[in-house]
């Protein structure tokens, strides 16, 4: 059973998919061992984790594919990969496909942006026109093998465009055979409350930090319609302000004895990284 049946599976038994954002596969095992059951591999994270950079399209689709790879080694629940616009045509799409499918992920999402794309939090998107959106879709199911990954039409029409055209194109997505459409940059909870009035159909939300979205809990979006919500950016935003305290104690005092108290310790850190395994191994067979 590959991880996209695992993920249908998940989908077909109902109620909400709780899918927090992982910039690199340790963050992918912390989601893990929290009890969640998927990971969204967030291109925001992907690239502030590989380049330091922000979400603006620097990455290629083999270096996304590669940080898909990685993050699927570590981890056994159902991975949710960010795939751009799909990286040019449709023969790359199909490469798209056939890669993130080699990769391990269970679903990818398409967006509807002219490339170079970038985060769908900021100002300045363009989009492609809505019916060539649609045929890239088609061309994405078409090209998937059996058992490969879900396929979620992503518009980023709501801070471009509107929500009327956000919901038309998310309908239009849809229709082109999609396993689930998402609204993307969304901010305010009148936009949520309006995607799931006008979108029938399996959804997905994305509840972005810093906006007032955040009030909205999974049970909430579950009522609403929503199949899957994503968290993107929650671990990524903690790690940062995290290491950069931590990093301020030790630049004040010299010493990250203050810091102490905030830290994983050493014996903790190694059972996140699977320690034992590697040494049980040496011990049977070293």
């Amino acid at each position: 059973m590959t991880a996209a049946d695992r993920l249908r599976g998940r989908l077909a038994r109902g109620g909400i998919l709780s899918a927090p954002g992982a910039p690199d596969a340790l963050a992918a095992r912390l989601i893990e061992r929290a009890g969640f059951e998927a990971i969204y591999m967030t291109g925001f994270g992907a690239t502030a984790a590989r380049l330091g950079r922000p979400d603006i399209g620097l990455l290629t689709q083999t270096e996304m594919t590669t940080h898909a790879r990685d993050m699927a080694r570590a981890v056994s629940i159902p991975i949710i990969a960010d795939a751009d616009t799909g990286y040019g045509g449709p023969a790359n799409i199909a490469r798209t496909m056939e890669e993130y499918a080699q990769a391990g992920v269970a679903a990818i999402h398409l967006e509807d942006q002219v490339a170079p794309k970038r985060c769908g939090q900021l100002a300045g998107i363009r989009l492609i026109p809505a019916e060539e959106a649609a045929r890239r879709l088609r061309c994405a199911v078409a090209s998937r093998a059996p058992g490969g990954p879900l396929v979620i039409g992503r518009t980023d029409a709501m801070p471009a465009m509107g929500p009327e055209e956000a919901v038309r194109r998310a309908l239009m997505y849809r229709d082109a055979g999609v396993d689930l459409v998402f609204v993307d940059g969304i901010k305010r909870i009148a936009e949520v409350e309006h995607v799931a009035r006008h979108v029938p159909g399996p959804k997905v939300v994305s509840i972005v930090d810093g906006n007032e979205t955040t009030a909205l809990t999974a049970q909430a979006l579950e009522q609403m319609g929503f199949s899957v919500v994503l968290y993107a950016v929650t671990a990524l935003f903690a790690a940062a302000k995290a290491m950069a305290d931590a990093l301020a104690v030790l630049q004040r005092d010299g010493t990250p004895a203050a810091a102490a108290g905030a830290l994983m310790g050493y014996a903790e850190f190694s059972d996140l990284v699977d320690l034992p395994r590697f040494q049980r191994l040496d011990e049977d067979y070293g």
